[in-house]
């Protein structure tokens, strides 16, 4: 099959042929028919995730039809449309029985702990516990970004932020997540106020639902409190400086969820914590099986993430794509078609 393939990192992958990924007992393989050009692709690339050995593919964001089945797999069948969260989880570990797989501590993820999803077929691990059966008028393209950015920015503002209708919700960085976040947060009745560097950016949050569009500086917190401050913030990209600036953009007791990888680590101003009662909150992704509460919020019109994608792009043209993350996200979600 062919592969987007990763021989060193932060150099410039290559388009080649592989070998097709086995199919393994409790596993399904898929072909894919979309998958995203996410963020944390650039991360893996860069040599920011230690789960990856090289070479490797990267992807994560995925939706496919069912090519194999493995032994053990009941349920599913070739043919099958499907979509996957990015986090493979066991399924029966303590965290799993729970509910929680998310957080799953054996947990396998595409695109990092194996080859992902920038090729032609890709493996899906502990399948009955992670496949989502797609909507028959859903399209792949709108699938693919359901597995990380749209679905993680779901449980971060509807599960983990809890946001209700009339509070005020500031989202530092507009890219996928980011944009995905405007869309919820709008959606579920609050006041938005984006946060970007890039215009363009801005205008999808405004399209998206965003009330405000602020273009990122040094005054950023200063023009979120003349609006009343933030009930909630949102760090979509991963930075110290965004975090900085959305925990001082909080009213007290405000909540900050953490969706941005920080890679290199955060300072936090614990005595702010403290004296203003402000709650820290990480969000990494969402388990399948709470899939059908989002599914219904698209199938009604509710949300609508179809909207967010901007651009399709083939295998050959992604190294470069990947490689353009370097200088900035760019404004909505990217879509390969391998």
């Amino acid at each position: 099959m062919r592969a987007v393939v990763i021989s060193a990192y932060g150099v410039l992958p290559e388009v080649r042929e592989v070998a097709e990924p086995a199919v393994a007992d409790g596993s399904v393989v898929l072909k894919v028919e979309a998958t995203g050009l996410c963020r944390s692709d650039w991360h893996g690339w860069m040599g920011h995730d230690s789960d990856i050995v090289l070479p490797h593919v990267p992807g994560h964001e995925l939706a496919g039809t069912i090519a194999a089945v493995g032994a053990g797999v009941s349920g599913w069948a070739v043919g099958d449309r499907v979509t996957t969260p990015f986090i493979c989880a066991c399924g029966a570990c303590e965290q799993c029985l729970e509910g929680n797989q998310q957080v799953c501590p054996n947990q396998l993820q595409p695109g990092f702990n194996y080859w992902g999803s920038f090729a032609e077929y890709v493996a899906v691990p502990y399948a009955e516990v992670n496949l989502v059966r797609l909507p028959d008028d859903m399209d792949f393209a709108t699938a693919a970004g359901l597995g990380c950015r749209f679905a993680t920015s779901f449980r971060a503002v509807h599960q983990v932020g809890q946001v209700v209708a009339g509070e005020r919700v500031a989202v530092f960085g507009c890219g996928g997540v980011g944009l995905s976040a405007v869309m919820i947060a709008a959606a579920l009745g609050a006041e938005v106020i984006a946060i970007d560097t890039n215009s363009e950016a801005l205008q999808l949050a405004r399209e998206y639902g965003a009330v405000h569009a602020i273009h990122a500086s040094a005054d950023t917190v200063a023009q979120i409190h003349d609006l009343g401050g933030a009930h909630v913030t949102i760090d979509a990209l991963g930075s110290n400086d965004v975090v900085q600036q959305a925990l001082q953009a909080l009213r007290p007791r405000g909540r900050h969820v953490q969706i941005g990888l920080l890679p290199s680590g955060v300072n936090l101003d614990v005595g702010r914590l403290i004296g203003q009662e402000l709650t820290w909150l990480g969000s990494h992704g969402m388990p399948a099986h709470a899939y059908p509460e989002m599914l219904d919020l698209v199938a009604t019109g509710n949300l609508n993430p179809q909207q967010l994608i901007t651009r399709t792009i083939t295998l050959e043209e992604t190294p470069a794509a990947l490689a353009d993350l370097t200088n900035g996200t760019p404004a909505g979600v990217t879509v390969i078609a391998p």
